[in-house]
């Protein structure tokens, strides 16, 4: 019999694990939410998911697995909404780029009867360059060949662990294990900085005198190199960048110190240092593409533990044996 997952946020992310998921009906019966009616009806129509339920706590009631891919600041209010209705062993997944703030949430607000996992995902390297959002940007396979960073609270059951890395296989992607630390720190320079970096250049030009005339010969690099606010709403990003304070400070340094050497390069009129810099900096762009492109990637096992399908692993769950249950 199918097991049922429910995704809550049919945006570009959870619409394509939905998508993903379509191509393994016999395993798996989706139920889509949004707080936007049409989008769960236009999901539906395009066999994103099986069938929609507009009430939210109903939303997850038979719900084995429950998806958020939710911005981070709407996450802890769908705790509360759907904390009575989650089903005993039910495993929740978030798809944020901040973990161990919304762990704290998941600890305070969910029954200690179901598993909180935390999932970071990257795009697979064929739509790096995808400047639409939402629903209809959706991809069957938008996680092909990418990592996800898997992260789980102290104590969490081998078993539930194992059944979303076996979930994120089915999207075409692979669980690489982190701490929810360090999922924070790697997400920090991945995710939140170049969204930082952007606002901070428009600060830095749109505000300055001479902007008036600059604007009209402003062309493709900085087109470019501001685009990371049109994937992460303003607020979106004030509230990562909160939730995960001194990871971002440490980035926001780095990242200074970094503009520093240009400027001394510039200021003591080393023209070669200014040259490596730079080259060093395309290099390095050139090698991530590359590696990313490969995908072949050194990395720890995810878990040793017995390999079984995630039909089977759902299965446990519905029979109680997902292991003992959290313990204070």
């Amino acid at each position: 019999m199918p097991v049922q997952i429910t995704i809550i946020g049919l945006g570009q992310i959870g619409a394509s694990m939905g998508l993903a998921l379509a191509a393994h009906k016999e395993l798996v019966v989706t139920v889509g939410h949004d707080k936007d009616y049409s989008v769960e009806q236009r999901a539906k129509k395009n066999g994103v998911v099986n069938t929609t339920n507009h009430n939210l706590p109903s939303s997850v009631e038979n719900a084995d697995m429950v998806i958020l891919a939710l911005p981070v600041h709407e996450i802890r209010d769908t705790f509360k909404y759907i904390a009575q209705d989650i089903k005993k062993d039910a495993v929740i997944v978030e798809t944020s780029p901040i973990k161990a703030e919304v762990a704290k949430w998941a600890k305070e607000l969910l029954p200690e009867t179901v598993y909180y996992v935390g999932l970071a995902p990257a795009i697979g390297t064929n739509y790096l360059d995808l400047k639409e959002s939402g629903l209809d940007s959706a991809k069957a396979d938008l996680f092909a060949k990418s990592i996800f960073l898997l992260s789980a609270p102290s104590g969490t059951p081998g078993n539930a662990v194992k059944l979303v890395s076996d979930f994120v296989g089915l999207l075409g992607g692979t669980a690489m294990m982190t701490d929810l630390l360090e999922s924070d720190g790697l997400m920090t320079s991945a995710h939140l900085l170049p969204g930082l970096v952007s606002a901070a250049l428009l600060n830095a030009t749109t505000n300055q005198p001479g902007w008036q005339e600059t604007r009209k010969v402003a062309s493709r690099g900085y087109f470019c190199s501001t685009s990371a606010l049109d994937f992460e709403p303003a607020e979106s990003i004030a509230a990562l960048s909160v939730q995960n304070r001194e990871n971002v400070i440490r980035a926001l340094n780095t990242l200074m110190n970094a503009l520093l050497d240009l400027r001394d390069d510039l200021e003591n009129k080393d023209d070669e240092s200014l040259k490596r810099h730079l080259q060093s900096a395309q290099a390095g762009r050139l090698n991530w593409l590359e590696d990313r492109g490969r995908a072949d990637w050194n990395r720890a096992p995810v878990e040793k533990v017995e390999k079984v399908s995630i039909m089977e692993s759902l299965l446990g769950s519905k029979l109680g044996k997902m292991g003992k249950r959290k313990e204070e």
